[in-house]
Protein backbone atom coordinates (compact mmCIF):
# COMPACT_ATOMS: atom_id res chain seq x y z
CA UNK A 1 0.00 0.00 0.00
CA UNK A 2 1.43 3.36 -1.05
CA UNK A 3 1.26 6.24 1.39
CA UNK A 4 -1.49 8.50 0.03
CA UNK A 5 -0.34 11.33 2.31
CA UNK A 6 2.80 11.73 0.18
CA UNK A 7 3.03 14.34 -2.58
CA UNK A 8 6.13 13.31 -4.55
CA UNK A 9 5.73 15.74 -7.45
CA UNK A 10 4.53 18.69 -5.39
CA UNK A 11 7.39 18.17 -2.95
CA UNK A 12 9.97 17.86 -5.73
CA UNK A 13 8.72 21.08 -7.33
CA UNK A 14 8.81 22.98 -4.02
CA UNK A 15 12.38 21.78 -3.41
CA UNK A 16 13.52 22.75 -6.91
CA UNK A 17 11.87 26.16 -6.64
CA UNK A 18 13.72 26.91 -3.41
CA UNK A 19 17.13 25.77 -4.66
CA UNK A 20 19.57 28.64 -5.18
CA UNK A 21 21.24 28.43 -8.58
CA UNK A 22 21.91 30.43 -11.73
CA UNK A 23 19.45 29.54 -14.49
CA UNK A 24 20.40 29.40 -18.16
CA UNK A 25 17.28 27.54 -19.28
CA UNK A 26 13.67 28.33 -20.22
CA UNK A 27 11.32 29.89 -19.25
CA UNK A 28 12.81 33.25 -19.99
CA UNK A 29 11.57 35.02 -16.87
CA UNK A 30 14.04 32.96 -14.73
CA UNK A 31 11.79 32.17 -11.75
CA UNK A 32 10.11 35.56 -11.87
CA UNK A 33 13.16 37.78 -12.17
CA UNK A 34 12.19 38.93 -15.66
CA UNK A 35 8.41 39.24 -15.50
CA UNK A 36 6.48 42.47 -15.50
CA UNK A 37 5.47 43.99 -12.19
CA UNK A 38 1.83 43.59 -13.18
CA UNK A 39 2.16 39.82 -13.61
CA UNK A 40 4.16 39.46 -10.39
CA UNK A 41 1.48 41.40 -8.55
CA UNK A 42 -1.24 39.12 -9.92
CA UNK A 43 0.24 35.64 -9.41
CA UNK A 44 2.79 36.29 -6.67
CA UNK A 45 6.51 35.50 -6.51
CA UNK A 46 6.07 31.95 -5.19
CA UNK A 47 4.15 30.78 -8.27
CA UNK A 48 6.72 32.38 -10.58
CA UNK A 49 9.58 30.77 -8.68
CA UNK A 50 7.94 27.37 -9.17
CA UNK A 51 7.37 27.87 -12.91
CA UNK A 52 10.13 25.47 -13.89
CA UNK A 53 10.81 23.23 -16.92
CA UNK A 54 11.73 19.54 -17.12
CA UNK A 55 14.72 19.69 -14.78
CA UNK A 56 16.27 16.27 -14.06
CA UNK A 57 14.89 16.23 -10.51
CA UNK A 58 11.36 16.99 -11.78
CA UNK A 59 11.07 14.01 -14.13
CA UNK A 60 9.67 13.99 -17.68
CA UNK A 61 5.95 13.68 -18.45
CA UNK A 62 6.64 11.61 -21.59
CA UNK A 63 9.10 9.22 -19.92
CA UNK A 64 8.29 9.35 -16.20
CA UNK A 65 10.68 7.52 -13.90
CA UNK A 66 10.78 9.78 -10.82
CA UNK A 67 8.27 12.00 -9.00
CA UNK A 68 5.80 12.14 -11.92
CA UNK A 69 5.77 8.35 -12.11
CA UNK A 70 5.27 8.13 -8.35
CA UNK A 71 2.49 10.72 -8.41
CA UNK A 72 0.67 8.96 -11.25
CA UNK A 73 0.87 5.62 -9.43
CA UNK A 74 -0.63 7.23 -6.33
CA UNK A 75 -3.41 8.72 -8.47
CA UNK A 76 -4.19 5.36 -10.06
CA UNK A 77 -4.55 3.80 -6.63
CA UNK A 78 -6.69 6.66 -5.30
CA UNK A 79 -9.07 6.68 -8.27
CA UNK A 80 -9.23 2.89 -8.68
CA UNK A 81 -7.43 2.60 -12.03
CA UNK A 82 -4.62 0.33 -13.17
CA UNK A 83 -2.71 3.28 -14.64
CA UNK A 84 -3.18 7.04 -14.61
CA UNK A 85 -1.69 9.69 -16.89
CA UNK A 86 -1.48 13.36 -15.92
CA UNK A 87 -2.83 15.81 -18.50
CA UNK A 88 -1.57 19.39 -18.70
CA UNK A 89 -3.68 20.19 -21.79
CA UNK A 90 -7.03 19.55 -20.14
CA UNK A 91 -9.43 16.69 -20.74
CA UNK A 92 -9.50 17.73 -24.39
CA UNK A 93 -6.07 16.20 -25.05
CA UNK A 94 -7.05 13.07 -23.13
CA UNK A 95 -10.16 12.51 -25.23
CA UNK A 96 -8.22 13.12 -28.44
CA UNK A 97 -5.49 10.70 -27.33
CA UNK A 98 -8.04 8.06 -26.35
CA UNK A 99 -9.60 8.12 -29.82
CA UNK A 100 -6.18 8.04 -31.48
CA UNK A 101 -5.27 5.05 -29.33
CA UNK A 102 -8.30 2.89 -30.05
CA UNK A 103 -9.40 3.80 -33.58
CA UNK A 104 -7.99 4.05 -37.09
CA UNK A 105 -9.03 5.85 -40.28
CA UNK A 106 -12.49 4.81 -41.52
CA UNK A 107 -13.13 2.59 -38.50
CA UNK A 108 -16.57 3.23 -36.99
CA UNK A 109 -16.80 4.76 -33.51
CA UNK A 110 -20.12 5.00 -31.69
CA UNK A 111 -20.58 8.34 -29.94
CA UNK A 112 -23.50 10.37 -28.57
CA UNK A 113 -24.56 13.56 -30.29
CA UNK A 114 -24.11 15.43 -27.01
CA UNK A 115 -20.38 14.69 -26.94
CA UNK A 116 -17.94 17.54 -26.28
CA UNK A 117 -16.33 19.17 -29.29
CA UNK A 118 -13.01 17.55 -28.30
CA UNK A 119 -14.48 14.23 -29.47
CA UNK A 120 -14.97 15.81 -32.90
CA UNK A 121 -11.36 16.98 -32.80
CA UNK A 122 -10.31 13.42 -31.97
CA UNK A 123 -12.22 12.17 -35.00
CA UNK A 124 -10.48 14.72 -37.23
CA UNK A 125 -7.10 13.55 -35.94
CA UNK A 126 -7.83 9.82 -36.11
CA UNK A 127 -9.94 9.77 -39.26
CA UNK A 128 -12.42 7.45 -37.57
CA UNK A 129 -15.98 7.25 -38.86
CA UNK A 130 -18.55 8.54 -36.35
CA UNK A 131 -21.80 6.72 -35.82
CA UNK A 132 -23.99 9.17 -33.92
CA UNK A 133 -26.32 8.00 -31.19
CA UNK A 134 -29.08 10.39 -30.13
CA UNK A 135 -29.33 10.68 -26.33
CA UNK A 136 -32.72 10.41 -24.66
CA UNK A 137 -34.29 13.85 -24.59
CA UNK A 138 -36.77 15.28 -22.07
CA UNK A 139 -39.02 17.83 -23.81
CA UNK A 140 -40.24 19.27 -20.49
CA UNK A 141 -36.72 20.37 -19.61
CA UNK A 142 -35.42 20.54 -23.18
CA UNK A 143 -32.37 18.62 -21.97
CA UNK A 144 -30.62 15.49 -23.17
CA UNK A 145 -30.21 13.02 -20.31
CA UNK A 146 -27.79 10.63 -22.03
CA UNK A 147 -27.62 7.22 -23.69
CA UNK A 148 -28.67 3.85 -22.31
CA UNK A 149 -27.27 0.34 -22.51
CA UNK A 150 -30.28 -0.70 -24.58
CA UNK A 151 -29.60 2.01 -27.16
CA UNK A 152 -25.96 0.99 -27.37
CA UNK A 153 -26.88 -2.68 -27.74
CA UNK A 154 -29.17 -1.85 -30.69
CA UNK A 155 -26.50 0.33 -32.29
CA UNK A 156 -23.83 -2.35 -31.96
CA UNK A 157 -26.15 -4.89 -33.55
CA UNK A 158 -26.74 -2.52 -36.47
CA UNK A 159 -23.02 -1.72 -36.82
CA UNK A 160 -21.15 -4.87 -35.76
CA UNK A 161 -17.78 -3.44 -36.91
CA UNK A 162 -17.78 -0.84 -34.12
CA UNK A 163 -14.80 -1.41 -31.83
CA UNK A 164 -14.95 1.75 -29.71
CA UNK A 165 -17.80 3.48 -27.89
CA UNK A 166 -17.72 6.96 -26.36
CA UNK A 167 -20.12 7.91 -23.55
CA UNK A 168 -20.53 11.21 -21.70
CA UNK A 169 -21.29 10.78 -17.99
CA UNK A 170 -22.05 12.86 -16.01
CA UNK A 171 -23.59 15.32 -18.42
CA UNK A 172 -23.05 19.03 -17.93
CA UNK A 173 -26.29 19.01 -15.94
CA UNK A 174 -25.19 16.20 -13.61
CA UNK A 175 -27.07 13.32 -15.24
CA UNK A 176 -25.12 10.06 -14.89
CA UNK A 177 -25.61 7.07 -17.19
CA UNK A 178 -25.60 3.45 -16.05
CA UNK A 179 -21.96 2.86 -16.97
CA UNK A 180 -21.87 -0.64 -15.47
CA UNK A 181 -24.68 -1.79 -17.76
CA UNK A 182 -23.15 0.01 -20.74
CA UNK A 183 -19.70 -1.51 -20.08
CA UNK A 184 -21.24 -4.99 -19.97
CA UNK A 185 -22.89 -4.48 -23.37
CA UNK A 186 -19.83 -2.90 -24.96
CA UNK A 187 -17.51 -5.65 -23.76
CA UNK A 188 -19.90 -8.36 -24.93
CA UNK A 189 -19.37 -6.94 -28.42
CA UNK A 190 -15.57 -6.92 -27.98
CA UNK A 191 -15.47 -3.14 -28.07
CA UNK A 192 -13.64 -0.57 -25.93
CA UNK A 193 -15.55 1.86 -23.72
CA UNK A 194 -14.26 5.44 -23.36
CA UNK A 195 -16.08 7.60 -20.82
CA UNK A 196 -15.83 11.37 -20.87
CA UNK A 197 -16.16 11.83 -17.11
CA UNK A 198 -14.89 15.41 -17.16
CA UNK A 199 -17.48 16.44 -14.59
CA UNK A 200 -17.20 13.34 -12.40
CA UNK A 201 -13.75 13.27 -10.81
CA UNK A 202 -15.41 13.38 -7.36
CA UNK A 203 -17.76 10.41 -7.80
CA UNK A 204 -15.42 7.82 -6.29
CA UNK A 205 -15.15 9.56 -2.94
CA UNK A 206 -18.60 9.22 -1.37
CA UNK A 207 -21.15 6.36 -1.35
CA UNK A 208 -24.08 8.75 -1.84
CA UNK A 209 -22.78 9.76 -5.26
CA UNK A 210 -23.40 7.80 -8.48
CA UNK A 211 -20.84 5.14 -9.24
CA UNK A 212 -17.69 6.34 -11.00
CA UNK A 213 -16.88 5.06 -14.48
CA UNK A 214 -13.66 3.26 -13.58
CA UNK A 215 -15.39 1.31 -10.81
CA UNK A 216 -18.25 0.58 -13.21
CA UNK A 217 -15.88 -1.09 -15.70
CA UNK A 218 -14.97 1.49 -18.36
CA UNK A 219 -11.66 0.95 -20.18
CA UNK A 220 -10.56 4.59 -20.48
CA UNK A 221 -11.89 7.42 -18.32
CA UNK A 222 -10.97 11.07 -18.73
CA UNK A 223 -11.59 13.44 -15.80
CA UNK A 224 -11.21 17.20 -15.51
CA UNK A 225 -9.69 17.21 -12.04
CA UNK A 226 -9.87 21.00 -12.06
CA UNK A 227 -13.64 21.18 -12.63
CA UNK A 228 -14.87 19.73 -9.33
CA UNK A 229 -11.73 18.97 -7.32
CA UNK A 230 -8.79 21.11 -6.22
CA UNK A 231 -6.46 21.07 -9.24
CA UNK A 232 -5.60 24.16 -11.24
CA UNK A 233 -7.54 25.00 -14.39
CA UNK A 234 -6.48 22.81 -17.34
CA UNK A 235 -5.15 20.01 -15.10
CA UNK A 236 -6.83 16.67 -15.83
CA UNK A 237 -6.24 12.92 -15.64
CA UNK A 238 -6.72 9.93 -17.91
CA UNK A 239 -7.33 6.58 -16.21
CA UNK A 240 -7.09 3.19 -17.90
CA UNK A 241 -7.70 -0.40 -16.89
CA UNK A 242 -7.91 -3.86 -18.42
CA UNK A 243 -6.21 -5.46 -21.42
CA UNK A 244 -8.36 -4.04 -24.22
CA UNK A 245 -6.38 -0.81 -24.60
CA UNK A 246 -2.92 -0.90 -26.14
CA UNK A 247 -0.97 1.09 -23.52
CA UNK A 248 1.99 1.75 -25.82
CA UNK A 249 -0.27 3.29 -28.44
CA UNK A 250 -2.05 5.31 -25.77
CA UNK A 251 1.28 6.72 -24.58
CA UNK A 252 2.19 7.58 -28.17
CA UNK A 253 -1.14 9.34 -28.62
CA UNK A 254 -0.65 11.35 -25.44
CA UNK A 255 2.70 12.53 -26.75
CA UNK A 256 0.93 13.78 -29.89
CA UNK A 257 -1.72 15.74 -27.99
CA UNK A 258 0.24 17.00 -24.96
CA UNK A 259 2.63 19.93 -24.85
CA UNK A 260 6.33 19.08 -24.76
CA UNK A 261 6.64 21.90 -22.20
CA UNK A 262 3.98 21.01 -19.62
CA UNK A 263 3.40 23.48 -16.82
CA UNK A 264 4.69 21.88 -13.63
CA UNK A 265 2.35 23.95 -11.48
CA UNK A 266 -0.53 22.21 -13.25
CA UNK A 267 1.04 18.78 -12.83
CA UNK A 268 1.84 19.40 -9.16
CA UNK A 269 -1.74 20.55 -8.58
CA UNK A 270 -2.90 17.11 -9.73
CA UNK A 271 -0.63 15.51 -7.17
CA UNK A 272 -2.03 17.81 -4.47
CA UNK A 273 -5.65 17.24 -5.49
CA UNK A 274 -5.17 13.48 -5.38
CA UNK A 275 -3.57 13.64 -1.93
CA UNK A 276 -6.41 15.82 -0.65
CA UNK A 277 -9.13 13.50 -1.90
CA UNK A 278 -7.35 10.27 -0.94
CA UNK A 279 -6.89 11.39 2.64
CA UNK A 280 -9.97 13.57 3.24
CA UNK A 281 -12.22 13.08 0.22
CA UNK A 282 -15.17 11.52 2.03
CA UNK A 283 -15.28 14.28 4.64
CA UNK A 284 -15.00 16.98 1.99
CA UNK A 285 -17.75 15.46 -0.15
CA UNK A 286 -19.96 15.00 2.93
CA UNK A 287 -19.70 18.73 3.51
CA UNK A 288 -20.40 19.50 -0.14
CA UNK A 289 -23.43 17.20 -0.20
CA UNK A 290 -24.75 18.87 2.94
CA UNK A 291 -24.48 22.32 1.36
CA UNK A 292 -26.16 21.04 -1.81
CA UNK A 293 -29.03 19.50 0.15
CA UNK A 294 -29.66 22.70 2.11
CA UNK A 295 -29.71 24.77 -1.09
CA UNK A 296 -32.13 22.37 -2.77
CA UNK A 297 -34.49 22.29 0.19
CA UNK A 298 -34.64 26.10 0.25
CA UNK A 299 -34.98 26.54 -3.52
CA UNK A 300 -37.78 24.04 -4.11
CA UNK A 301 -40.53 26.08 -2.41
CA UNK A 302 -39.65 29.28 -4.33
CA UNK A 303 -42.45 30.13 -6.79
CA UNK A 304 -41.68 30.00 -10.52
CA UNK A 305 -38.40 28.14 -10.01
CA UNK A 306 -37.98 24.41 -10.65
CA UNK A 307 -34.97 22.46 -9.40
CA UNK A 308 -33.90 19.40 -11.40
CA UNK A 309 -34.42 16.41 -9.09
CA UNK A 310 -34.09 12.62 -9.39
CA UNK A 311 -37.82 12.18 -9.96
CA UNK A 312 -37.59 14.26 -13.14
CA UNK A 313 -35.28 11.67 -14.69
CA UNK A 314 -37.79 8.88 -14.18
CA UNK A 315 -40.13 10.41 -16.72
CA UNK A 316 -37.70 9.43 -19.48
CA UNK A 317 -35.88 6.33 -18.23
CA UNK A 318 -34.82 4.42 -15.13
CA UNK A 319 -31.25 4.26 -16.46
CA UNK A 320 -30.05 7.57 -15.07
CA UNK A 321 -28.98 9.01 -11.72
CA UNK A 322 -28.49 12.62 -10.72
CA UNK A 323 -25.30 13.94 -9.21
CA UNK A 324 -26.64 15.94 -6.23
CA UNK A 325 -23.66 18.33 -6.33
CA UNK A 326 -24.87 19.72 -9.69
CA UNK A 327 -27.70 22.22 -9.25
CA UNK A 328 -29.92 22.95 -12.27
CA UNK A 329 -32.67 25.57 -11.91
CA UNK A 330 -35.31 26.20 -14.57
CA UNK A 331 -36.31 29.89 -14.70
CA UNK A 332 -38.70 29.73 -17.67
CA UNK A 333 -41.75 30.27 -15.45
CA UNK A 334 -40.38 33.75 -14.69
CA UNK A 335 -40.74 34.49 -18.44
CA UNK A 336 -37.04 35.31 -18.75
CA UNK A 337 -34.28 33.46 -20.52
CA UNK A 338 -31.55 31.69 -18.67
CA UNK A 339 -29.11 34.07 -20.37
CA UNK A 340 -30.90 37.14 -18.97
CA UNK A 341 -31.10 35.57 -15.51
CA UNK A 342 -27.41 34.71 -15.65
CA UNK A 343 -26.46 38.27 -16.59
CA UNK A 344 -28.59 39.67 -13.75
CA UNK A 345 -27.13 37.31 -11.15
CA UNK A 346 -23.56 37.88 -12.33
CA UNK A 347 -23.60 41.65 -12.73
CA UNK A 348 -26.04 42.74 -10.03
CA UNK A 349 -25.98 39.97 -7.42
CA UNK A 350 -22.34 38.82 -7.66
CA UNK A 351 -23.43 35.22 -8.13
CA UNK A 352 -22.03 33.44 -11.18
CA UNK A 353 -23.44 30.23 -12.60
CA UNK A 354 -21.44 27.65 -14.50
CA UNK A 355 -23.79 27.39 -17.47
CA UNK A 356 -26.80 29.38 -18.73
CA UNK A 357 -29.13 27.96 -21.37
CA UNK A 358 -32.37 29.27 -22.82
CA UNK A 359 -34.36 27.90 -19.89
CA UNK A 360 -31.96 26.93 -17.11
CA UNK A 361 -28.98 27.86 -15.02
CA UNK A 362 -26.53 25.17 -13.88
CA UNK A 363 -24.35 25.61 -10.79
CA UNK A 364 -21.35 23.49 -9.75
CA UNK A 365 -21.22 22.80 -6.02
CA UNK A 366 -17.80 21.54 -5.00
CA UNK A 367 -15.42 21.22 -2.08
CA UNK A 368 -14.57 24.91 -2.50
CA UNK A 369 -18.08 26.10 -1.62
CA UNK A 370 -19.01 27.20 1.88
CA UNK A 371 -22.42 27.30 3.65
CA UNK A 372 -22.50 31.09 3.24
CA UNK A 373 -22.48 30.60 -0.54
CA UNK A 374 -25.90 28.99 -0.26
CA UNK A 375 -27.26 32.00 1.62
CA UNK A 376 -25.92 34.30 -1.07
CA UNK A 377 -27.49 32.17 -3.81
CA UNK A 378 -30.89 32.18 -2.08
CA UNK A 379 -30.80 35.95 -1.73
CA UNK A 380 -29.81 36.34 -5.38
CA UNK A 381 -32.67 34.14 -6.59
CA UNK A 382 -35.11 36.06 -4.42
CA UNK A 383 -33.94 39.28 -6.10
CA UNK A 384 -34.22 37.63 -9.50
CA UNK A 385 -37.85 36.77 -8.85
CA UNK A 386 -38.59 40.33 -7.72
CA UNK A 387 -36.83 41.86 -10.74
CA UNK A 388 -38.16 39.42 -13.34
CA UNK A 389 -40.67 41.89 -14.78
CA UNK A 390 -37.91 44.42 -15.44
CA UNK A 391 -35.79 41.76 -17.12
CA UNK A 392 -38.69 40.79 -19.39
CA UNK A 393 -38.76 44.30 -20.82
CA UNK A 394 -35.19 43.98 -22.13
CA UNK A 395 -34.95 40.26 -22.88
CA UNK A 396 -37.53 38.08 -24.65
CA UNK A 397 -39.07 35.19 -22.78
CA UNK A 398 -37.68 31.77 -23.69
CA UNK A 399 -39.61 30.26 -26.55
CA UNK A 400 -40.18 26.53 -26.51
CA UNK A 401 -37.22 24.82 -28.11
CA UNK A 402 -37.91 22.32 -30.86
CA UNK A 403 -35.45 19.49 -30.58
CA UNK A 404 -33.88 18.68 -33.94
CA UNK A 405 -35.50 15.50 -35.21
CA UNK A 406 -32.62 13.03 -35.30
CA UNK A 407 -32.70 9.29 -35.93
CA UNK A 408 -31.61 7.20 -32.97
CA UNK A 409 -28.52 6.05 -34.87
CA UNK A 410 -27.11 7.94 -37.84
CA UNK A 411 -24.04 8.04 -40.07
CA UNK A 412 -23.08 11.44 -41.53
CA UNK A 413 -22.39 11.86 -45.25
CA UNK A 414 -18.84 13.01 -44.41
CA UNK A 415 -16.49 12.26 -41.55
CA UNK A 416 -15.28 15.26 -39.54
CA UNK A 417 -11.82 14.67 -41.01
CA UNK A 418 -13.15 14.73 -44.58
CA UNK A 419 -15.07 17.91 -43.82
CA UNK A 420 -11.99 19.50 -42.26
CA UNK A 421 -9.90 18.95 -45.39
CA UNK A 422 -12.66 19.84 -47.89
CA UNK A 423 -13.15 23.23 -49.50
CA UNK A 424 -15.69 25.32 -47.59
CA UNK A 425 -17.70 28.34 -48.71
CA UNK A 426 -19.85 30.79 -46.77
CA UNK A 427 -23.53 30.91 -47.79
CA UNK A 428 -26.54 32.82 -46.41
CA UNK A 429 -28.11 30.90 -43.56
CA UNK A 430 -31.39 30.48 -45.44
CA UNK A 431 -29.52 28.71 -48.24
CA UNK A 432 -27.55 26.39 -45.94
CA UNK A 433 -30.33 23.90 -45.23
CA UNK A 434 -29.55 20.61 -46.94
CA UNK A 435 -25.86 21.37 -47.40
CA UNK A 436 -23.05 19.65 -45.48
CA UNK A 437 -21.72 21.62 -42.50
CA UNK A 438 -18.08 22.62 -42.65
CA UNK A 439 -17.94 23.64 -38.98
CA UNK A 440 -19.23 22.28 -35.72
CA UNK A 441 -21.43 25.00 -34.26
CA UNK A 442 -21.95 24.81 -30.54
CA UNK A 443 -23.07 26.92 -27.59
CA UNK A 444 -20.14 27.39 -25.21
CA UNK A 445 -20.28 26.40 -22.49
CA UNK A 446 -20.93 23.51 -22.56
CA UNK A 447 -19.07 23.03 -25.84
CA UNK A 448 -21.57 20.46 -27.14
CA UNK A 449 -22.27 21.02 -30.86
CA UNK A 450 -25.82 21.45 -32.10
CA UNK A 451 -24.51 21.04 -35.63
CA UNK A 452 -21.62 18.69 -36.37
CA UNK A 453 -19.10 19.13 -39.17
CA UNK A 454 -19.73 16.62 -41.93
CA UNK A 455 -23.45 16.23 -41.31
CA UNK A 456 -26.32 17.64 -43.34
CA UNK A 457 -27.76 20.93 -42.08
CA UNK A 458 -31.42 20.91 -41.08
CA UNK A 459 -33.80 23.84 -40.74
CA UNK A 460 -34.43 22.88 -37.13
CA UNK A 461 -30.72 23.02 -36.26
CA UNK A 462 -30.37 26.48 -37.84
CA UNK A 463 -33.49 27.72 -36.01
CA UNK A 464 -32.16 26.46 -32.67
CA UNK A 465 -28.76 28.12 -33.19
CA UNK A 466 -30.35 31.41 -34.24
CA UNK A 467 -32.65 31.36 -31.23
CA UNK A 468 -29.74 30.90 -28.85
CA UNK A 469 -27.74 33.62 -30.61
CA UNK A 470 -30.61 36.10 -30.53
CA UNK A 471 -31.25 35.37 -26.84
CA UNK A 472 -27.68 36.30 -25.94
CA UNK A 473 -25.99 32.91 -25.91
CA UNK A 474 -22.42 32.45 -27.13
CA UNK A 475 -21.98 30.05 -30.04
CA UNK A 476 -18.54 29.07 -31.26
CA UNK A 477 -17.47 27.70 -34.63
CA UNK A 478 -19.00 30.25 -37.01
CA UNK A 479 -16.48 32.74 -38.46
CA UNK A 480 -19.37 35.12 -39.25
CA UNK A 481 -20.16 36.87 -35.97
CA UNK A 482 -23.25 38.48 -37.51
CA UNK A 483 -24.76 35.02 -38.15
CA UNK A 484 -25.87 36.02 -41.63
CA UNK A 485 -23.84 33.18 -43.14
CA UNK A 486 -22.50 29.74 -42.26
CA UNK A 487 -19.79 27.70 -43.94
CA UNK A 488 -20.74 24.62 -45.93
CA UNK A 489 -18.78 22.10 -47.95
CA UNK A 490 -18.45 23.26 -51.55
CA UNK A 491 -20.15 20.76 -53.88
CA UNK A 492 -17.78 19.09 -56.32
Amino acid sequence: MIDQHATPLLTALATAAAREHTAFYAPGHKQGQGVSDALRSLVGPAALQADLPELPELDNLFAPAGPIDQAQRLAAQAFGAEATYFLANGSTCGIEAALLAVSSPDEPVLMPRNAHRSVLAGLVLSGALPIYLSPLHDPRWDLAWGVTAQQIEQALQSYPDIRAVVVVSPSYHGVCADIAAIAHVVHQHAAILIVDEAHGAHLSFHPNLPQGAITAGADIVIQSTHKVLGALTQASMLHVQGQRVNRDRLRQALQLTQSTSPNYLLLASLDAARQQMATAGRVLMEQTLGIAQRIRSRLRPMPNLTVLSPEHLLGVSNDFQLDPTRLVVDVAALDVTGFAADEFLHEQQRVTAELPTLRQLAFILSLGNQPADGDHLMSAFDQLRQQAETLRSVSPAPLPMTAAAQPVVSQPPMTPREAFFSTAVAVPIAQAVGAIAADSLCPYPPGIPLLLSGERITATAIASLQQIHQAGGVITGNPDETWRTVRVIKPE
